[in-house]
């Protein structure tokens, strides 16, 4: 027990030195009062109640972060971490959230008008009644994510992915994608689809389209009937 006592001693001794010399950098703390910057560190930071528009945080580590009612409009959020934030009614209309990490995040009522979202991850993303109207969403996943009331007007939706997906009373209206578009065991109860080609989409099943409201216009992949509920009555 002695010589192993004596080893970490040692080797505690060269790790202290290492880091005097500069060999071994120690990790770094979020600094919550930096200003924002490329690259920005405000992992687990509250950053409530905020202006913060038009600010660039390109590849921060926004982790964890409480950016509850703060207007994050016009930012630039490419490529940053934003995993578990709490993003309650905060707004990022217009941002560039280019392959961003929104994952698992806390965004109830947001607002995401118009923003840039190519490639970006919303995966199991509280996201009840945030607002993506007009948005560029190409490739964005939203699996397993809860998107009850979520309104996705006029965005263009190409390649996302709604896999098993909470959309009940999402509403798709003038939304365009070109190609396959996944709805693979999305619970689909009066989602909006009127209108809507979904011709080429995948994982659809009957007993989600029944639950669905489209009408005459909607078109379904071949060998789809349109129900006989269709059109669903005004809310």
């Amino acid at each position: 027990m002695r010589v192993n006592f004596v080893s970490f001693l040692v080797l505690a001794g060269l790790a202290v030195a290492m880091i005097a010399n500069g060999f071994i950098r120690p990790l770094a703390a979020a600094d919550c009062s930096s200003t924002a910057s490329a690259g920005i560190d405000w992992g687990g930071c509250n950053k409530k109640n905020l202006m913060l528009q038009g600010g660039d945080f390109q590849k921060g580590n926004l982790a964890d972060t409480d950016f509850t009612l703060t207007n994050l409009s016009q930012t630039n959020l490419a490529s940053a971490n934003l995993e578990k934030a709490t993003l309650v009614r905060a707004w990022f209309t217009g941002a560039d959230l280019t392959k961003a990490n929104f994952s698992k995040v806390e965004a109830y009522r947001s607002g995401f008008e118009n923003v840039k979202a190519e490639g970006a991850s919303f995966a199991g993303a509280e996201l009840q009644r945030a607002n993506f109207n007009g948005a560029v969403l190409k490739g964005v996943t939203f699996e397993k994510a809860e998107l009850g009331r979520v309104t996705f007007k006029k965005a263009d939706l190409t390649g996302a992915n709604f896999s098993l997906t909470n959309l009940s009373r999402a509403d798709f209206s003038g939304a365009t994608f070109s190609g396959p578009i996944s709805f693979d065991r999305a619970f689909m109860f009066l989602t909006r689809i009127s209108g809507l080609d979904l011709s080429q989409a995948t994982g659809l099943e009957e007993t989600q389209i029944a639950l669905a409201c489209g009408d005459s216009k909607t078109k379904l992949p071949a060998g789809m009937a349109t129900p006989t509920s269709w059109p669903c009555d005004a809310e």
